[in-house]
């Protein structure tokens, strides 16, 4: 993998003065919903942009040069932010693995950063997300490896829409699975969607992986994954993502007719 020469290991305080970045970023929160404790289970920390600009502009302006920096910069700005917000539930967070150029090395910035605002590692979830492409599997499950043994949990987002498969399934063996809303999208309607949603569930409850859905935004698709035995939630439906904001479970109105 192509690094640029001048990366080095960076502090927290370096990641979040965004010196290095070259922008400033800030994060949004969208809860996820644990349907059998009738609970928020977690918070996914969203980039956007330092006037709450969404995550296309903020992509806009990463680049090879800058894309260590950015991957690093959010992890901390997501851990300071919820800190900073009190959030007690899990802390989900995006990272890039073609920025990953050691996992061990990489990981300090995060580990500096949850000492420092106090947010116990052990409630952070990484999600590895498809902006590039990943040629090297080996270099991927190294990543969970290494992220497994500190203490994080690891998931795979947007499963059904890009490299994730069964055989990557079986290979990283993630702590969750997000199915992707391309599979959630009218679920109710498709038993095409519906095979591969309950396949999906079989093979993750072999491997001890548990599944989320994502970009729930109706009611029946809601009761189809529900009654399929999905027990996290995510999407629209329930919350939008609030700029520097936790929703109280209090808030997430679909829930409490």
């Amino acid at each position: 993998m192509d690094f640029p020469a001048r990366i080095k290991q960076q502090t927290c305080s370096d990641c979040l003065s965004g010196q290095e970045l070259g922008f400033a970023i800030k994060m949004a929160f969208q809860p996820i919903i644990d349907w059998q404790q009738q609970s928020i289970f977690a918070y996914e920390a969203l980039v956007r942009g330092p006037e709450g600009q969404g995550a296309a502009w903020v992509f806009a302006q990463v680049n090879k040069d800058n894309r260590y920096y950015f991957d690093q910069a959010c992890r901390v700005k997501a851990i300071e932010t919820a800190a900073r917000l009190g959030c007690s539930s899990y802390l989900s967070i995006n990272f890039m693995p073609n920025a990953v150029y050691n996992p061990e090395t990489c990981i300090q910035a995060t580990l500096e950063a949850s000492e420092l605002y106090g947010f116990c590692k052990e409630k952070i979830i990484f999600e590895v997300i498809e902006t590039e492409e990943i040629p090297d599997k080996g270099h991927l499950t190294r990543i969970f490896q290494s992220y497994a043994r500190h203490g994080f949990l690891t998931a795979i987002d947007d499963y059904g829409a890009g490299f994730a498969n069964l055989e990557w399934l079986q290979v990283l063996k993630p702590n969750i699975l997000k199915l992707d809303m391309a599979l959630i999208r009218d679920i109710e309607q498709s038993p095409a969607k519906q095979a591969i949603v309950r396949s999906t569930i079989a093979q993750c409850e072999l491997q001890g992986t548990t599944v989320l859905a994502e970009g729930i935004e109706t009611a029946a698709e809601l009761n189809w994954l529900v009654a399929a035995g999905v027990r996290y939630l995510q999407g629209y439906y329930f919350a939008r993502p609030a700029l520097e904001s936790l929703t109280p479970w209090s808030d997430i109105d679909t829930l409490q007719q």
